[in-house]
């Protein structure tokens, strides 16, 4: 006999992403960056595809001024997968973070 089961949705999932990416200092905000239409043409800005056992994660984020990009998303691809596989208990695969713009 095996022990208790745990299933999460894909909204949890992306929850705890969203959360993970927000904690990270210079990030301002989780989405699109320019004029309304484009977040809307866009589609979500984490997206989350679980398949044969690894979780792929793409987000698209708004970067605070000042802040260095590429070792911002390497601290937002850090924290992403420790919120996977940590906190859900899931294997992280491929982890894209998007820059989308730097606001105020």
């Amino acid at each position: 006999m095996s022990g208790p089961e745990l299933t999460v949705s894909r909204s949890v999932v992306v929850q705890m992403v969203r959360l993970a990416v927000e904690e990270v200092p210079g990030v301002l905000r989780v989405g699109r960056g320019g004029p309304a239409w484009r977040a809307w043409l866009g589609g979500t800005p984490v997206e989350v595809k679980l398949q044969s056992g690894t979780t792929d994660v793409h987000v698209t984020l708004i970067a605070r001024p000042g802040h260095a990009l590429p070792a911002l998303t390497d601290q937002v691809g850090s924290a992403v997968a420790a919120a996977v596989e940590r906190l859900l208990g899931l294997e992280t695969g491929i982890v894209t973070v998007v820059v989308d713009g730097v606001g105020v």
